[in-house]
């Protein structure tokens, strides 16, 4: 309890705290799935920073949601004041660099950098030494003259070394700065409290020096880190993470928050790409080369090339390549009994000795220039550092070809307009559909993870997906009265995409959930299953209520329209549930009094979906899981955004509020009247046993009676 930094822990976090630091001790991991007031973060952090202290081992929390990270330094900053640790909060390199330079550039600049301080540093030795030996060669030593001299000659080269660094190499100031400054008054400014990025980059900035590498360099031994997914999720990144640390991965306790995303931020970092630009700008690079390799590289790249321009434009209907915007969008190439139609198409045009064998040629004359190209930096004969762009699309091509049928990848090739040019360009995509390829290798090494959400249920699915053997699994449902809140399911018409354009439906589900906003003393959240159907019903509502009516849509900033929203008191947000306010974000108290979930928001089943599916029913379906790839793939990653959307309201013991599930799906009937079209078993058995089924002409007396017995209505009630 040492590092609890409150009175005391409610019941539940004891009990969650106490398994934890067991599970610990035996090395294992832990699923842990917590409801909005169960005190996830501290029943976490604070076992893991008790037994970290016993074992001497570092804690890695960890999360992709900004807020949270927030929450995580703020919590750090109250145990910090109860009991000390050294803490760090961790960001990446381009949001903390001062001047703006690549990942490449800022290694040969740091390079330059070290190597000119340490001549720097070795002549003012040497200059200290030559004033001694002078001393003694005055008093009459014969063997201290020829001794200087030779300090003077070494001296001499060790200046003109310096001087040569200095005006003809690249360097970095700020980062000489920190070379020859006060590092050790940062750290102790560093950990004095518990320092933001925000706050780094400020202190370094004043001081021109870089942030990003006293942060490095004072991470050895820490007791806390926090950090985003990247840092574990990239395996380069995390071998490079953990170094810094001076930690050896068993040494290492990993925390993810909001795990639930682990899935789809694992398939992120795990999927590879190539432009049609770096493919153009490798063929220049080849074409300005002089080598004799040059000719087979680029009789393997630009076959590929014209396969993938030859592949988007034969996907083009009428009319559809004026249509292409900025987006992504994917053309279908993967086929089921044969190569992708990509591979094809190259194949078809590639002439040669053979396609490995010019891909070899490629990959080497490739990292040859790169190594030319960090050489020419280094030594001040270029102003940028160069990549090599053959390198990086001989690799990709080499890997499409080697892996393009491996299991659980998925080939895609997509387009895009260039918003500076106008011009449609592609892109090839080896696209990864099991996380546990990316996952296991990190929960191996580390000594234990600990996975928590308020979405992790069913947990064998989210052991399967990530690859996790034999977890500890822990659930604590919502903590706040339950007589404080309900939990409506309204049996309209099931909302299928093949109904939503129903006169009939929209009439009965429009009534309906202006019936919840009309009954709601306050502001009423609405998620649906697109932004179409957001605008959709938000057309509606501005003609059947006097509630104002905000729209979140595609492309503009969630958060400005949140805080409008929030300022009122009488208004209605309807945004997708596969948007940005669906989780993560607070609606506390009068914020949002109601909550409701338009439809079984399913996301779009495109290609790379029906892979995904595809690629879970072989990996997981082996052991008899009926529709093993749809559950895993869309039932389940679907009803826990439902339940991640109803958890916006109702944030602490004294709120109240009404959670809405507008489909007939939600009911208890549905599981006998529409089979597998039911999802009411899909949520864990105690939400389940909340949820009151209503006829939606029902609704609204059910809601009022509700918000009167909390004296919810300001005045007069509104009557049905």
């Amino acid at each position: 309890m040492r590092f609890f930094p409150y009175d005391a822990p409610y019941d539940n976090q004891r009990d969650a705290m106490q398994r934890i630091h067991t599970s610990l001790g035996r090395g294992q991991d832990v699923l842990f799935e917590g409801a909005c007031g169960t005190g996830k973060t501290l029943s976490a952090l604070v076992p893991a920073l008790e037994y970290a202290r016993e074992a001497d081992k570092t804690v890695v929390i960890t999360t992709d949601v900004h807020q949270q990270m927030r929450q995580f330094v703020e919590e750090a900053r109250a145990i910090t004041r109860k009991e000390p640790i050294r803490a760090v909060v961790f960001r990446g390199k381009a949001s903390m660099c001062h001047i703006d330079v690549g990942y490449e550039e800022c290694q040969v600049l740091r390079d330059n950098t070290r190597e000119l301080v340490d001549a720097r540093r070795e002549a003012a030795e040497l200059r200290e030494r030559e004033r001694e030996l002078l001393a003694q060669a005055q008093t009459g030593e014969e063997a201290a003259m020829e001794a200087r001299q030779a300090v003077v000659d070494e001296l001499d080269s060790v200046e003109e070394r310096a001087t040569t660094i200095s005006d003809e190499k690249n360097v970095c100031d700020n980062y000489r700065n920190n070379l020859t400054g006060d590092v050790e008054g940062f750290r102790a400014w560093l950990f004095d409290d518990v320092r933001t990025p925000d706050d780094v980059y400020d202190y370094a900035g004043e001081r021109t020096m870089c942030g990003y590498e006293l942060l490095k360099e004072s991470m050895e031994g820490v007791d806390l880190v926090v950090c985003n997914y990247h840092h574990l999720l990239d395996p380069n990144i995390r071998e490079q993470f953990f170094r810094w640390l001076g930690r050896e991965p068993e040494d290492v306790i990993t925390v993810f928050d909001e795990a639930h995303n682990v899935e789809g931020a694992a398939r992120d970092h795990a999927t590879r790409t190539l432009t049609e630009q770096t493919l153009d700008a490798a063929l220049e690079e080849l074409a300005e080369s002089d080598d004799s390799r040059a000719e087979r590289a680029e009789n393997v790249l630009r076959p590929f090339r014209n396969a993938l321009v030859e592949t988007y434009e034969d996907s083009f209907g009428f009319g559809e390549r004026e249509r292409v915007g900025d987006d992504w969008v994917d053309v279908a190439v993967a086929n089921e009994d044969r190569r992708d139609d990509l591979t094809l198409r190259f194949l078809q045009l590639y002439s040669g000795p053979g396609y490995k064998t010019d891909l070899e040629a490629a990959v080497t004359l490739g990292s040859d220039l790169d190594d030319a190209y960090e050489e020419a930096y280094k030594n001040g004969e270029a102003t940028t550092r160069k990549e090599s762009q053959t390198l990086q699309a001989a690799g990709f091509v080499g890997a499409w070809m080697r892996e393009g049928t491996d299991e659980g990848l998925y080939p895609v090739a997509s387009v895009r307009r260039d918003q500076g040019t106008d011009e449609v360009y592609g892109r090839a995509e080896l696209y990864t559909c099991i996380p546990q390829d990316v996952t296991r290798d990190l929960f191996e090494e580390v000594h234990a993870t600990v996975l928590m959400s308020a979405t992790l249920r069913p947990f064998a699915v989210t052991a399967d997906v990530l690859g996790l053997t034999e977890p500890v699994t822990m659930a604590f449902g919502l903590q706040f009265p339950p007589e404080r809140r309900r939990t409506y399911a309204v049996s309209t018409p099931a909302l299928f995409a093949s109904a939503r354009n129903d006169a009939e439906v929209q009439e009965t589900v429009g009534s309906t959930l202006a019936d919840a906003v009309e009954f709601t003393p306050g502001n009423t959240l609405v998620f649906t299953p697109n932004y179409a159907e957001a605008e959709r019903y938000a057309t509606r509502l501005r003609g059947e209520t006097d509630a104002t009516v905000y729209l979140d849509e595609p492309g503009t900033r969630a958060e400005d329209l949140r805080q409008r929203f929030t300022d009122d008191d009488d208004g209605v947000l309807l945004t997708s549930l596969w948007g940005t306010l669906a989780e993560g974000v607070s609606f506390d108290g009068d914020d949002a009094r109601s909550v409701v979930v338009l439809g079984v928001p399913y996301p779009h089943l495109d290609d790379r979906a029906e892979a995904v599916q595809d690629a879970y029913g072989e990996a997981f379906g082996r052991s008899g899981e009926r529709d093993a790839g749809w559950r895993y793939a869309v039932e389940i990653p679907t009803i826990r955004k439902t339940r991640q959307a109803i958890g916006r309201v109702i944030r602490s013991p004294e709120d109240f509020g009404v959670r809405i599930l507008l489909d007939e799906r939600y009911t208890a009937k549905s599981k006998g009247e529409m089979g597998k079209y039911s999802v009411r078993d899909t949520f864990p058995v105690e939400e389940r046993d909340e949820m009151l089924d209503l006829q939606p002409e029902k609704l609204k007396f059910a809601m009022l009676n509700f918000y009167q017995d909390m004296d919810g209505y300001d005045g007069e009630p509104p009557r049905p």
